[in-house]
């Protein structure tokens, strides 16, 4: 990849490594690059070094060797910069519970430098947004999963940031939950040009929203492509079989 193209890569990670204190080898000389405007999945069993790689992108987790950037911007050279562009809704749900609604959405924006009117303004938009108005005075612990989940995906949007990671974002809720935050994400990522990185083990999920799929396995990118190409090059019917395929 040129550096042109590495500059205008909304990620670009290259032989990336990471051992843990206990000799784990989360991740093996795992490259990949996502392209600016791209709705990417990145699908793998339990261990296999999504966590580790969602945490050097965000800055939390060191890479022993390699290289990551986010548009442009070094992970750790350019620590501050880079994680403007990143916004994170985790698998687990962390949210303040002394906090209201829309004190979380606030709080957000200060910490990334916003000034109080303009992180005001932002939190009411994204409440408008989320379907979360109703809501603004409640305090977290008092809303549904759906809700919840949906006001950790607004809160990753506080800042605006490029690029949007969606780590198991529905996980635990029911069907009709789960179509709706698939709904709000689909919208997302269409209007308002945001790169998308879902992790998900609901395959249908990765099949319905991603334009490019990548199979991870013991810390290695195995495989990668449009969800068609994938379905083509392992057979069987679906991205679901294809994965089980892959994963042999």
């Amino acid at each position: 990849m040129s550096e042109l193209e590495r500059q205008s890569a909304a990620l670009w990670a290259q032989d990336v490594e990471k051992v843990y204190g206990d000799a784990t080898h989360a991740l093996r000389g795992f490259s990949l690059q996502i392209p600016a405007g791209c709705f990417f999945g990145l699908l793998g069993p339990n261990g296999s070094g999504k966590s580790t790689l969602i945490g050097m992108i965000s800055g939390l987790v060191r890479a022993r060797a390699g290289f990551i950037s986010v548009f442009g911007c070094d992970v750790v050279n350019q620590a501050p910069q880079a994680r403007l562009q990143v916004g994170v809704a985790p698998q687990d749900v962390h949210l303040d519970r002394f906090l209201t609604t829309r004190e979380v959405l606030e709080y957000h924006g200060r910490y990334f430098g916003m000034a109080r009117l303009e992180a005001g303004r932002r939190a009411d938009e994204l409440l408008d947004a989320f379907d979360l108005t109703a809501k603004a005075n409640a305090k977290p612990n008092r809303l549904s999963g759906g809700m919840r989940r949906r006001l950790l995906i607004a809160r990753a949007l506080v800042h605006r940031p490029r690029l949007l990671i969606l780590d198991e974002p529905t996980a635990g809720v029911d069907l009709r939950l789960r179509r709706e935050l698939w709904s709000y994400v689909r919208s997302l990522h269409q209007e308002h040009d945001t790169t998308v990185l879902l992790t998900t083990h609901y395959l249908e999920e990765a099949e319905e929203l991603c334009e490019r799929v990548g199979f991870i396995r013991d810390g290695e990118l195995i495989d990668q492509g449009a969800v068609c190409e994938l379905v083509e090059r392992y057979g069987g019917g679906d991205l679901e079989d294809a994965y089980t395929e892959a994963m042999r």
